[in-house]
This record gives structure tokens, sequence and C-alpha cells, in this order.
């Protein structure tokens, strides 16, 4: 094994480690924002109000990842009114169809995991909050939604790792991730093994790196585990 190519290309290697890192960042941010409505939409009693995410979270968890970014990438420019809007300077471009599409669907995973961890929450917090005089806005965004954040935080983690793997989809759209700009050395180098082997590591490495950081994020909200002797 040639480990040479490896130093030569290491540079580029680090580029498109960041490429996938901003993908990942940038989609779990989408993720989270768009998640929240939709999983207070979600717990909604009314039919007219929880129907849509149903729908939404159904259509992006039944069908794989690859052909969402199919369907952003190739199938909106099949559209006249999309080229002439103002979004088709973004749409045209692989890097935000990829950021797009990693975003609204991580989004369905994540708005049933804060669905949960909001069902999850004991009644008596709930009913605790109401005999205070709170309103529902304030009794969400001060209780509610934290205390269901470090519920969720397990495996909204473990979500932020898949959409890790899964970024390096992106690479069939020509966007030069981790695994675009790998395949991109191999073609020229023909060293596959120590290519993939070098890409591998780096996807470890940021792995740990958002293992680290929501174990940080853990401890902060849920303090109240930490047991002192």
């Amino acid at each position: 094994m040639d480990w040479s190519v490896v130093a030569e290309y290491y540079p580029r290697l680090i580029d498109g480690a960041w490429v996938t890192l901003q993908l990942v960042v940038l989609s779990g941010f989408i993720g989270i924002i768009l998640a929240i409505p939709m999983a207070l939409a979600r717990i909604s009693n009314k039919r007219c109000i929880n129907q849509f995410p149903r729908l939404y979270i159904f259509f992006f968890r039944g069908t794989p990842l690859l052909i969402q970014i199919f369907l952003i990438y190739y199938g909106l420019s099949q559209f006249e009114w999309v080229k002439n809007s103002a979004l088709w300077p973004f749409l045209r471009e692989p890097y935000w169809c990829a950021v797009i599409t990693l975003g609204l669907h991580t989004t369905a995973y994540i708005a049933e995991i804060l669905r949960g961890a909001l069902q999850a929450i004991p009644a008596g917090e709930v009913e605790a909050c109401r005999v205070m005089g709170m309103r529902k806005f304030t009794m969400y965004r001060c209780i509610l939604l934290p205390r269901a954040f470090g519920i969720m935080l397990p495996a909204y983690s473990n979500e932020i790792i898949l959409m890790l793997k899964g970024s390096a989809l992106a690479s069939t759209i020509t966007l030069l991730d981790l695994t675009g700009m790998a395949r991109t050395i191999i073609a020229r180098t023909y060293t596959p093994e120590e290519i993939y082997i070098a890409a591998g590591a780096i996807y470890l490495l940021i792995s740990w790196m958002f293992m680290a950081f929501f174990k940080l994020l853990d401890r902060y909200f849920n303090k109240h585990r930490l047991v002192t002797v």
C-alpha cells in the first residue's frame, strides 16, 4: 500500500471534510428549527393541524434519501416557475440542494424524536406549569421544550451521526464532499484502499467530535440527573 498518496492528497481530503461538516451542521440547524413546529403540530388533537406533519414524516421517512436528493436536484429544474423564481440561484447549485434535502430529511426524524420526548414528560410537570399560571407559549419555551431536548439528546445525537454518514450521498450530484473528493482522488491515483481508509478515519474523527459535543450538551441539559457523592 502506498501511503505517500494519502500524505500528498491529505489537504484535498480535509477540504472535502470541511464541506461534509458544513452539510451536517447547516442541515442539522434547519432540521431542529423546522422540527419544533412540526412536533408541536404532531401532538395536536386537531386533525386539521396534525395531518400535514403526519404526511410529511411518512414521506421523508418512507423514501430513500438518495431519491429525495435526485428529486430536489434534478426534479425541480423541470419546472419553469422554479427557474424563474428568486430561489433558482440556490436550487441550481448542488451544495444548496444537498443542504435543503438533508435538512428536510432530518426534520422528519427529529420531529418524531421531539414528539416522543414531549409526550414522555411527566404529566405532573405540565400541571405544575399550569398551576403557576404560565401561558402555553411560555410553558413550552421555558420549561417543556428544554426538558424535552434533554430527554431526546441521545436519540438526536444518533440522528446527527446517521446524517453524517448519509451526507456521503451528496457526492452523487457532483458535490465534492469527503466521499466525493475521495472518489475524485481515486480516479486519478488508482489507490482506492489507501484513500478510502483515510476518508473513513476522517469520518470517525468527525463522529467523535459530534459525540463529544453532545456529551457536553447532555451534561448541561440533564444536570438534575447527576448524582453527587
